[in-house]
């Protein structure tokens, strides 16, 4: 205890990996108790390891705490990144990491500047979206099991809408509450493609990356959803150019399961005080062992298997057919 009195206050930012099933998505809601969140245990954690102290985990202004990304309910990490001021007690990662369930890991440790802000100095985020491939079987003539394998045309067809995604665009209709002159519903998205498919335990998969500025509630999946309506024969392609009018247009949401966010980007900020000499840049190379490691273990299966006992793309594909693509939304 005395020595964590001691030990001087410093900003750091803390490398995350989490498996989001089960929870109500990262942010805290204090005060709600009946939706547990990511960073309900990773407070208790630190106040338990001492980082911080008891008052801080309720009030976390109090310890300039930001996450970088608000993932929603049910998905999941591999490289979130937190910035807050704790205490730099002797092997702090190993002490909070004792204190958090096996699913939720610290990798990585770093100092930043004093006004560092983890949502604000990111430049981009990209996230990944793991999906059995059945979901690209048209509607009419492909088996709908899991026994389906993507052929390479269909995978050319998914980059080259996937592609069209690429800019800015208005998103309006990929997120609820937002109206099309909503000057936030502009969102500027770099790269978005599906790879290769491989298989496990019997059942193909693919990841599609994504990776963009920012993103709204719910836009990732809305994005991916209708790409799947277009593929499987439910949409026709014009609805994608469409979608960045003004008319409401139906979009359908994906799952939450598959979606991981995978890193976090700090280009700017590393320019300005990667190499001051005071300061690392914002990379986390030696950690992308730990990392892949993480994801093998926990966040890979868990998709996998909870796709295989709910099946949730399954009952989801199965909603496609009752929205109404040719007309605009009421």
């Amino acid at each position: 205890e005395d020595q964590n009195k001691k030990s001087p206050k410093r900003k750091i930012v803390l490398l995350m990996a989490y498996s989001g099933k089960g929870y109500h998505g990262m942010q805290r809601n204090v005060g709600s108790s009946q939706f547990k969140t990511i960073e309900d245990d990773l407070v208790s954690a630190l106040v338990q390891s001492g980082c911080i102290p008891e008052n801080h985990g309720e009030d976390m202004k109090k310890m300039s705490f930001q996450r970088c990304a608000r993932t929603d309910k049910g998905v999941s990490a591999a490289g979130q990144i937190v910035s807050l001021k704790v205490r730099l007690i002797d092997d702090i990662l190993e002490k909070i990491n004792n204190h958090l369930p096996s699913h939720i890991r610290i990798l990585g440790l770093k100092r930043v500047t004093g006004g560092f802000n983890s949502k604000n100095k990111c430049d981009a985020r990209t996230y990944s979206y793991m999906l059995p491939t059945f979901a690209f079987a048209h509607k009419d003539h492909d088996v709908q099991e899991e026994v389906y394998r993507l052929d390479k045309e269909t995978l050319e067809k998914v980059n080259k809408l996937l592609a069209c995604y690429k800019g800015t665009h208005n998103f309006h209709n990929f997120t609820s509450q937002k109206g099309p002159r909503d000057p936030s519903a502009k969102r500027y998205i770099m790269e978005m493609y599906c790879g290769e498919p491989f298989v496990r335990e019997n059942v193909e998969f693919a990841v599609i990356k994504v990776k963009g500025q920012s993103f709204m509630m719910h836009q990732i999946r809305k994005m991916i959803g209708l790409v799947i309506a277009i593929v499987k024969g439910y949409a026709a392609e014009s609805i994608i150019e469409r979608s960045w009018g003004e008319e409401k247009v139906d979009v359908p949401k994906a799952p939450g399961l598959g979606l991981v966010l995978e890193r976090v980007h700090f280009e700017k900020y590393n320019r300005r005080f990667g190499n001051d000499g005071l300061h690392e840049p914002l990379e986390w190379t030696e950690e992308e062992e730990k990392i892949a490691v993480f994801k093998e273990q926990y966040i890979y299966p868990t998709i996998i298997n909870t796709e295989r006992e709910e099946k949730s793309m399954v009952n989801w594909l199965n909603t496609l057919s009752i929205h109404d693509f040719s007309s605009s939304a009421v």
